[in-house]
């Protein structure tokens, strides 16, 4: 996760109001991949990203994901792990994803509901009031 475009700006933005106030728990990097692994399979989904140590040398990134990995520094707020385990499922093996778009937004939507027990009514609203489109029944793109 860092701050690139305008739609990462808008959606940053909107976390810091909206999820970070709801779950203020962290996540030890030795825990991480037990619950990439949890949530993954909960999900339905097999074969989940590999979490790994993000290089020292990224000091502006909290996290980021691909299809096929995680880099996170020594603990992750578990909101931040939902947020890049939506990357995962809206990134495709050879590198093409989503962004911050409509079909991540709504996977990470569902994760926040399902994985973080947040209320989605109220943050799909405030998703609506901050222009931030999404789709709610998006799915994995690697799924077909």
């Amino acid at each position: 996760m860092s701050c690139g475009d305008a739609a990462a700006r808008r959606l940053y933005a909107w976390e810091d109001a909206e999820v970070a106030p709801r779950d203020a728990s962290m996540v030890p990097f030795a825990q991480l991949q037990a619950l990439v692994d949890h949530v993954w399979a909960t999900e339905g989904l097999r074969f989940p990203p590999r979490v790994r140590p993000l290089p020292r040398q990224a000091r502006r990134t909290v996290a980021r994901a691909t299809r096929l990995a995680i880099e996170a520094p020594a603990e992750l707020p578990s909101w931040v792990l939902l947020h890049e385990l939506a990357h995962c499922m809206t990134s495709t093996a050879e590198g093409g994803n989503d962004g911050h778009g409509p079909l991540f937004v709504g996977l990470y939507l569902q994760l926040l509901v399902r994985h973080a027990r947040m209320p989605q009514a109220a943050l799909a609203a405030s998703l609506r009031a901050a222009g931030i489109p999404f789709d709610p029944a998006a799915r994995p793109v690697f799924l077909g």
